[in-house]
């Protein structure tokens, strides 16, 4: 099940509001909040693309960047069991921890949908 929207490499998160009887979400990996929402899901789909398409011309016409910037660090919290394995399994390929789990993300990266779905 796909529990999100894509367009132009933007993200949006698919959220339902019960109370008020809508669909709405955000659109991630950007600088700023933007927001969209509908009573249909082709509703909500189309505000997606147009929320999308709206922010990219302000940017532009601002001279902003509209992409999140990534710095390429992140801490990242796991059990200290795991630590210790992953650790161990690092030490074995003669390779540091920072290494192994670089790999590990690449490998996710390339193989996404065979791993998470």
């Amino acid at each position: 099940m796909k529990n999100h929207l894509d367009y132009k490499e933007y993200i949006g998160t698919v959220n339902y509001s019960a109370e008020d009887d809508v669909f709405y979400g955000k659109v991630e990996g950007i600088n700023d909040l933007v927001l969209f929402e509908g009573e249909s899901v082709q509703e909500l789909k189309d505000s997606f693309v147009d929320s999308v398409d709206d922010y990219l011309a302000t940017c532009k016409e601002l001279g902003k960047e509209p992409d999140k910037t990534y710095k390429g660090v992140f801490n990242v919290r796991i059990p200290s069991n795991v630590h210790k394995k992953i650790s161990k399994i690092a030490s074995k390929k003669g390779i540091k921890l920072n290494e192994l789990v670089n790999r590990t993300l690449k490998y996710l990266v390339e193989n996404e949908n065979k791993v998470l779905d």
